[in-house]
């Protein structure tokens, strides 16, 4: 580690001030920034905490029956707060990580590092969420860029993230045992004008829809849907932990899964 100054600003307000100095760096539960700064991977000049913010705690119901999350809400709250109002997310988040990092680590931070194997960017994509900020929405189709990559600005923050609710909705998931992060995961979103299918941890591009698949299930509802789809391994993960092969052929099986556990 290295000296940098420490903020924790009470309002938004104060936290886009406090990010407008040179170098400085957001940081929410700091479950993925801390053990990069231990690593020296990354070195601002300022943290600025945003778990003092009471603007950016908590989940509610929106008028149009959405579910807004606040940026720095925990895991833990998730999983528990959004149990009656959207049961299949509220179960993601139930299943990152362990206690230690549930009841640390945000909603808004693990979207913004979009880790190519973490839970949360699955289920924004696979909703059709809308990320807020404080500058402006984002639709997750057009966040999520690459691995670690998304539409944000240098400054900008996670204000919240808004989740349609869908007819009904699965998160299937093949964990690593170690690090508990997704060797592959799918959140599959059923929605009344079609099927959402979004894929984390087998791509070298970070999370993805796989558009075969919602178009399979969109026409016809069930597992037999898939039987003639086959995922391209050509780009997806290669390590010690699965090869490309098999990771597509996960993607295949976990989307089978999601479909029977929500029929």
């Amino acid at each position: 580690m290295y000296n940098f100054e420490f903020e924790k600003p009470s309002t938004i307000a104060d936290a886009v001030a406090a990010l407008g100095v040179e170098d400085a760096q957001a940081l929410g539960g700091g479950q993925t920034l801390i053990p990069t700064l231990k690593q020296r991977l990354a070195a601002p000049s300022s943290l600025v905490s945003l778990s003092g913010i009471a603007e950016l705690q908590g989940v509610c119901i929106e008028d149009d029956g959405s579910v807004a999350i606040g940026g720095a809400t925990t895991h833990a709250t998730v999983a528990h707060e959004a149990a009656s109002s959207y049961p299949a997310l509220a179960a993601l988040a139930g299943q990152i990580g362990d206690p230690a990092v549930r009841n640390r680590g945000t909603i808004g931070g693990s979207i913004a590092n979009n880790d190519p194997a973490a839970c949360y960017p699955a289920g924004a994509l696979g909703s059709g969420a809308t990320i807020v900020t404080d500058k402006r929405q984002i639709g997750a189709d057009d966040f999520f860029q690459g691995m670690f990559t998304t539409a944000l600005e240098e400054g900008e923050i996670i204000t919240s993230v808004r989740f349609p609710v869908p007819l009904a909705a699965s998160y299937q998931k093949f964990l690593q045992p170690a690090s508990r992060f997704a060797l592959v995961g799918v959140y599959l979103a059923r929605f009344s004008d079609g099927v959402r299918v979004a894929v984390t941890g087998a791509s070298e591009d970070g999370v993805f829809r796989w558009s075969e698949a919602e178009q399979a299930l969109t026409k016809e509802f069930r597992p037999d849907a898939l039987m003639d789809l086959q995922i391209n391994p050509m780009n997806m993960i290669g390590d010690l932990h699965g090869s490309k092969a098999y990771r597509a052929h996960l993607v295949g099986v976990m989307t089978k899964r999601a479909v029977e556990a929500t029929l």
